[in-house]
């Protein structure tokens, strides 16, 4: 990695910068911000560059020149190497492979595969698979080839050919970032360096992507943003801006458990809404989210910006979801006349939330069909706190919303998946569709040995069976679930009463 480095560590959750063997010099800038990097990455510019390519064009008419030199040296370099060819064919049959309809979808798999991996020539995982970020997972298959093509066309000589050209990128960057850095920190009235201690916000620039996509990602306490700079003069501020609000903010939420669970209630507001499933799930989530957009209509344009222009803003907002931006955005108006931090006045403002009235508020608004994509990957409830949150939509009668989120479970590739299965049955039996629920039930059983799971998946499928006129399998699903949850007095009692008699539908006390 290159320089621009802040001058203050991040209590040891950062990696050391990694400077390549007889990396050349080049001139350094002074920090951006305390606790803040500006920088580029060569396992950013390594996978990019790979995909460029493997015929990923994405936007490269407005790219930044440098984009279109690198392709032509590299395709010099694979053109006078047999071996590269050959690599270079494997690396683009994985490409090809997860490349998807939407160009923008498949560079952010690719982003975040590269911000999980070591510098070059290594290239290798930080943490172990099961814990990569699912988009990153789906195309680890690249990574293989590509190591070995790094080193047959000398890629690291490319990247070192081009320091002057990144050098004059970060340069670029650099004043108009430390000025919104410095802005959003006045307005919020934070102390200098509040909130940095074991996290990272990090600003990579990188010439091989498309200038018109901003990446950004929350990985546990750090915080990233990929940006690729193109021939158009737009430094792309705002969706910075929005990145450095989460990580200022994200873990204040955290800090108030019992306000939070009081706001729960208005998670059942928003399940229609279009916004992602993490907000409609998460009340700490949608709080931040609110109050950040409600920070940006406050601070959007110049100070003398017309109200109905910032109010525009509040209630697009609030069609996509974001049913609390309206309330934050007058609270705001209250802290901006106040002497005390946001810090301080966090918890005023939670406490200030009216359930009832907010309920009502939300209920006559028509939402949108569609919402702007997040611009930042949150750390979303992953594994068992979503399945969580499955159980509780099934448990309200919500079948279509436990059924996403069982199913955003099993594709983050959850730790839990048999009961994944169970709720997705579950589901299935409330939408009327016996067959898979049947599926699913079988696959639940498949997937785990936990004996609550089997014991009730057994159950429901003698039940199925039983309405099926298939006595002879019904009873072997009914002891196979008394010999599994014989200590589990409800389902030893339900396998029992089975055994006794065909399960009639109509019955409630079964």
């Amino acid at each position: 990695m290159l320089g621009l480095l802040a001058q203050v560590s991040f209590a040891g959750t950062r990696k050391e910068a990694h400077k390549p063997p007889q990396a050349t010099p080049r001139p350094q800038t002074p920090p951006v911000s305390q606790g803040v990097t500006l920088d580029t990455n060569e396992a950013v510019f390594t996978v990019l560059t790979a995909i460029n390519t493997c015929g990923y064009d994405f936007e490269l008419g407005d790219s930044d020149p440098m984009r279109a030199e690198v392709r032509q040296e590299v395709a010099k370099a694979v053109e006078a190497s047999k071996d590269a060819q050959l690599t270079t064919q494997s690396v683009c049959a994985s490409y090809k492979a997860h490349e998807l309809p939407d160009p923008g979808r498949t560079l952010a798999q690719y982003v975040s595969l590269a911000l999980f991996l070591t510098p070059p020539p290594a290239l290798a995982p930080r943490v172990r698979e099961a814990d990569l970020a699912p988009d990153a997972f789906a195309v680890l298959s690249i990574l293989p080839p590509l190591q070995k093509w790094y080193q047959q066309i000398n890629l690291h000589a490319i990247w070192e050919r081009h320091q002057n050209e990144f050098t004059a990128l970060l340069q670029r960057y650099h004043e108009p970032l430390s000025s919104m850095l410095f802005g959003t920190e006045m307005y919020l009235r934070l102390p200098t360096g509040t909130g940095y201690a074991g996290k990272g916000f990090t600003v990579y620039l990188d010439p091989m992507g498309p200038p018109g996509q901003t990446n950004a990602r929350n990985y546990g306490a750090d915080y990233f943003v990929v940006i690729s700079p193109g021939r158009n003069p737009s430094l792309k501020m705002e969706q910075i801006r929005h990145t450095y609000l989460h990580f200022l903010l994200d873990s204040m939420a955290n800090k108030y458990p019992i306000e939070l669970k009081r706001l729960e209630p208005l998670l059942n507001s928003v399940r229609d809404s279009p916004m992602e499933v993490s907000f409609r799930t998460d009340i700490g989530l949608l709080v931040t989210e609110c109050l950040i957009r409600a920070i940006e209509a406050r601070t959007t344009g110049s100070v003398k910006a017309p109200e109905a222009e910032r109010q525009q803003l509040v209630q697009s907002a609030v069609r996509q979801g974001f049913i609390l931006t309206p309330y934050f955005y007058k609270a705001l108006l209250r802290f901006e006349k106040d002497p005390v931090g946001v810090t301080t006045a966090y918890s005023d403002m939670l406490n200030g939330i009216d359930v009832g009235k907010q309920e009502k508020l939300a209920a006559s608004v028509t939402f949108a069909a569609t919402a702007d994509p997040e611009v930042v990957h949150l750390a979303v409830p992953t594994g068992k706190k979503i399945l969580l949150s499955a159980e509780q939509r099934l448990a309200a009668g919500d079948a279509a919303e436990a059924k996403t989120l069982a199913q955003q479970a099993l594709d983050e590739k959850t730790d839990d998946p048999g009961n994944a299965f169970f709720i997705l049955a579950q589901a299935a039996i409330m939408s009327r569709d016996i067959d898979g629920a049947r599926t699913n039930f079988e696959r639940a059983i498949d997937s785990t040995h936990e004996p609550r799971v089997l014991a009730w998946s057994h159950i429901y499928l003698g039940r199925i069976c039983d309405l099926q006129e298939d006595r002879e399998s019904a009873l072997s699903h009914y002891r196979a679930a008394l010999s599994i949850g014989a200590s589990l007095p409800g389902a030893k009692a339900a396998a029992e009463r089975g055994i006794q008699q065909p399960y009639e539908p109509h019955s409630r006390s079964q």
